[in-house]
């Protein structure tokens, strides 16, 4: 009956907002109070989960999309967005530029969580995009398909990198495996996909196209690349460090601060208001107003991505997931299967992965303890299934529908096809690997 409720209060959602035209948050605010009652969640907990969701939400990502969407802004105005799409379709041409763009996404996903690294790459794509007329998504969605494929299978991630500890897996194996899956997953779910939904039409947000410059006012090459990937660089070598040094108490404490995804976009704000701002010839006073313009362009993704997060905690304190999982427990199928379809199922009702990939943890270690499969396949076999078609109830589906100015419709069709292939394809690596190694 949960799953039932659950399925209703998603195609109410769908119909408010294409058919009744409402705003997107408030419609997810309605459906938060209805599923809350629907759920049976006691009346004086609906608004306290609905609170909790918005705050829980927005506290991780308002910080980094606002400052992320600052630096994204003064690497357009500066010019230095038109100097990267430059380079790259100087060094890989119109041809090979989406998998330069792909592996680029690979390789900072790693490292980077999934909000961070969607903020700082989306003006990347977008440059390219306004500068040598590409479709949006065809050159966008690899590079997000790589970032989204590291946040579901690889440790240091969240979801991965707490599957291994409550498996008792071996983290490095874990990480292998996961980069032997990922590679085929992102191939099929990017580039190979994305050459089928060429045709689809999408204006990206206005904020990120970058003025058309002479050549000789552009930042420098290095300025231009150093400057944008700055928070990227520092987030890498914060990770490092962290590993090295985790095991020495007095310095704990500096490098869990210096490595806040936070900081490290606060820090590389202001350095680029220096060096593509104060040293391009711009007033500290311009520069400000860019940065003032660009909170005010992302105030809306916010309340919809908070409006997101209000529906998924209803959702998670009605216990509806812990239904769903405890329900698929006695499916007579494979565990790596199992573990598969019950983070699938319940990232598709619940909509986080975090959550999907947790949830699912504790109700499937019982049975792999009795079991000889491996725990490092079943952390992959999860966290693939909890990338399963991402919809209207995920902060992420909204984020890639409003920085591409997508339709609903156009949405499913890309970004939730997209996570489905990922996560399908997750699955069939991992399979194929147990069959190797035994």
């Amino acid at each position: 009956m949960s799953i039932i409720i659950v399925l209703i209060c998603i195609i109410i959602l769908i119909l408010l907002i294409t058919w009744g035209k409402l705003n997107a948050f408030l419609a997810f605010l309605v459906i938060s109070v209805l599923a809350g009652l629907l759920l049976q969640l006691p009346a004086e907990k609906i608004m306290t989960a609905v609170q909790r969701g918005i705050g829980d939400t927005l506290g991780s990502l308002v910080s980094i999309i606002c400052l992320g969407a600052m630096l994204g802004k003064l690497v357009a105005e500066s010019g230095a967005a038109q100097k990267i799409a430059t380079v790259l379709m100087n060094a890989f041409g119109a041809r090979y530029l989406q998998w330069a763009l792909m592996i680029t996404g690979f390789i900072i996903g790693i490292p980077l969580f999934y909000g961070v690294g969607f903020v700082l790459m989306v003006p990347l794509i977008f440059s390219v995009v306004y500068q040598y007329k590409l479709p949006a998504v065809y050159i966008g969605l690899p590079m997000l398909a790589a970032l989204s494929v590291t946040h579901g299978f690889l440790p240091p991630h969240p979801s991965p990198a707490s599957l291994v500890l409550q498996f008792n897996a071996n983290m490095g194996v874990t990480l292998l495996y996961g980069l032997i899956i990922a590679i085929p997953a992102i191939i099929i779910a990017g580039p190979l996909f994305s050459k089928t939904i060429k045709n689809i039409s999408a204006e990206p947000l206005e904020m990120f196209r970058p003025q058309a410059m002479n050549k000789t006012q552009l930042p420098g090459t290095a300025n231009s690349f150093l400057t944008s990937l700055l928070p990227v660089f520092l987030l890498t070598a914060t990770t490092v460090l962290n590993y090295f040094f985790s095991a020495n108490g007095s310095y704990k404490g500096v490098l869990t601060l210096i490595s806040e995804p936070g900081l490290i976009m606060l820090v590389s704000v202001l350095i680029a208001a220096f060096t593509l701002g104060i040293a391009n010839g711009k007033t500290m006073k311009s520069v400000m107003t860019i940065y003032g313009d660009a909170v005010k362009d992302v105030g809306m993704i916010l309340l919809i991505i908070a409006g997101s997060g209000a529906l998924k905690q209803v959702l998670t304190d009605s216990g509806v997931s812990q239904q769903i999982a405890s329900a698929l427990q006695t499916w007579p199928v494979h565990p790596l299967i199992l573990g598969w379809c019950m983070a699938g199922i319940i990232r598709i009702c619940v909509g986080s992965a975090t959550v999907a990939g947790l949830t699912t943890a504790g109700l499937i270690a019982p049975l792999l303890a009795k079991s000889t499969v491996d725990a490092n396949l079943m952390v992959l076999s999860i966290g693939a299934g909890s990338l399963l078609f991402s919809h209207v109830n995920d902060a992420g589906f909204w984020m890639f529908k409003e920085y591409f100015n997508l339709s609903i419709k156009d949405t499913i069709k890309t970004w939730s096809v997209m996570e489905t292939i990922v996560a399908v394809t997750g699955l069939a690596g991992v399979l194929l690997l147990s069959s190797i190694i035994g």
